[in-house]
């Protein structure tokens, strides 16, 4: 008789530490996405901060060796800003679907700006628009920046992966926890 009084106390610890086990689970799983896209911003950071180095200074755009004076290198900084305004919104909630979204909006602008300076159409005689160790140095960091977005879209993948399965899905819902969107990798 006093089995049949003990089982559900049983069933219900059970529950319990399942239940433990599974919020545990998915608030690592939410921490690793975000510590990825933390080396995701890290790389970004890096691609804005090589767009301030190559820009010249206002007074000397107009006089430099590259064609298209300040117009040109104002577009590059504008997307550069973009992306930067972006990932700073992105930054306090890396796993928000709108805002993941904008950064990869500003990304493509961004490079689409680099493109166009990279292109062999978008200079003169007097050289190509960039600098080669510009050029090559952004080579660099795009691959980078691949490799850690493929990180984070992989965590994020995990993450929501975690949170539509059964149970699981019970406590996502409980405790508020919210499907990610991964970034779309550039090439």
């Amino acid at each position: 008789m006093q089995s049949s009084n003990f089982l559900p106390w049983v069933i219900a610890a059970v529950a319990l530490f399942w239940a433990v086990g599974a919020y545990n689970r998915l608030v690592r799983l939410r921490s690793e996405a975000n510590h990825a896209f933390a080396a995701l911003e890290a790389e970004l950071t890096k691609q804005a901060q090589l767009v301030q180095e190559c820009v010249p200074p206002e007074d000397e755009q107009a006089q430099s060796q590259f064609t298209g004076g300040s117009a040109f290198w104002g577009g590059l900084q504008g997307a550069a800003a973009q992306m930067q305004a972006s990932l700073a919104a992105a930054k306090s909630r890396p796993l928000d679907p709108e805002r993941i979204a904008a950064l990869g909006a500003a990304q493509e602008v961004l490079s689409m700006a680099w493109d166009r300076a990279e292109r062999d159409d978008a200079h003169d005689l007097a050289g190509p628009r960039l600098p080669e160790n510009f050029s090559g140095e952004r080579a660099q960091l795009v691959r980078m920046t691949q490799a850690a977005t493929e990180h984070f879209n992989q965590a994020v993948n995990r993450y929501n992966e975690a949170i539509a399965q059964f149970p699981a899905a019970l406590l996502a819902w409980l405790f508020g926890f919210h499907p990610g969107r991964g970034l779309r990798a550039r090439h």
